[in-house]
């Protein structure tokens, strides 16, 4: 149940409002903005939210239970509020978006109406239009534990137990060249062997994707330098001179987490459990079937 204060309730009541919507968009790197429907700038929960450039939203339907809610907002590509360059990179991704029902002439009286995050995000003809989704869409994601031969950990996680900070388990790379739109030739890697990196991660420091990471897939030497492998796209946003930090990476496999990280004791998986291969077995002769592990 939503609480109005005894200012904003005391305007409602009146038979002429003077109301306004905003919205607080957080995105996950910490970056802030506002918007308004209004034609002057309001102050929102410290958020300065613009005119100009910003946001226009569509009804929202409410259902009972935990269904999901969803609704979109409309705005402008701009350079100086949402660039179009940020929305390819993914900094929306995700983002926190509140919404405020606002008396526009004392700001102070407000009602904080939902909150959501943004799902798929559709650009055309310099207009993006965001789908905001309730709260309730977190419900529709698996959780738990899979019982597989591989481990469900990420590296260097809390369950994972891993310390990627250590010695020898991280570098500073910086881009030679762009091979392709996946594939990146670096420096500063000469240290390590091949595929050390490889389903790791690349924290980039410098260019336009400053601040964003990506998995890298795959880690090959090539000549003096190192080719890296990104799972997504990276060669339209990066250029030669820009640095990245590298993290070893891991399979997933038992022996990787033994041998390479000495984290045997912190797999998450069940190296030993049976494959399809085992299904299909049956009974021969000489099988010892007196309770022993048959997988090891």
């Amino acid at each position: 149940m939503k609480t109005v204060s005894a200012g904003l309730a005391a305007h409602l009541a009146q038979g002429e409002t003077t109301l306004a919507t905003c919205w607080r968009v957080l995105r996950s790197d910490g970056v802030v903005l506002g918007f308004t429907d209004h034609d002057l700038e309001l102050v929102v929960e410290g958020t300065a939210c613009r005119p100009m450039h910003g946001l226009e939203g569509g009804e929202v339907p409410v259902r009972l239970g935990a269904q999901v809610e969803t609704g979109e907002v409309l705005g402008i590509l701009d350079d100086a509020a949402i660039a179009e360059d940020d929305i390819l990179l993914g900094r929306y991704d995700g983002a926190r978006v509140e919404t405020w029902r606002v008396n526009w002439q004392a700001p102070e009286e407000r009602l904080l109406l939902r909150v959501d995050t943004i799902g798929e995000i559709v650009r055309e003809d310099g207009i993006f239009r965001a789908e905001l989704r309730s709260a309730e869409a977190a419900l529709n994601k698996t959780g738990g534990r899979l019982y597989q031969g591989l481990c469900d950990a990420v590296v260097g996680d809390a369950r994972c137990g891993v310390d990627l900070g250590a010695p020898g388990r991280w570098a500073v790379a910086t881009v030679v060249a762009v091979i392709d739109a996946f594939r990146v030739e670096v420096s500063g890697l000469g240290g390590f062997a091949e595929d050390w990196f490889a389903f790791g991660m690349g924290h980039w420091a410098s260019g336009k994707k400053s601040g964003l990471a990506d998995a890298v897939l795959t880690h090959r030497k090539s000549g003096a330098g190192d080719l890296i492998g990104f799972g997504q796209r990276v060669g339209d946003w990066v250029l030669p001179g820009d640095t990245l930090k590298v993290t070893a990476g891991c399979d997933r496999r038992f022996a990787t987490c033994r041998d390479k990280f000495g984290n045997g004791a912190g797999f998450r998986g069940f190296p030993h459990v049976p494959g399809n291969d085992f299904v299909l077995r049956y009974p021969r002769e000489g099988d010892a079937l007196d309770g022993r592990a048959v997988v090891r």
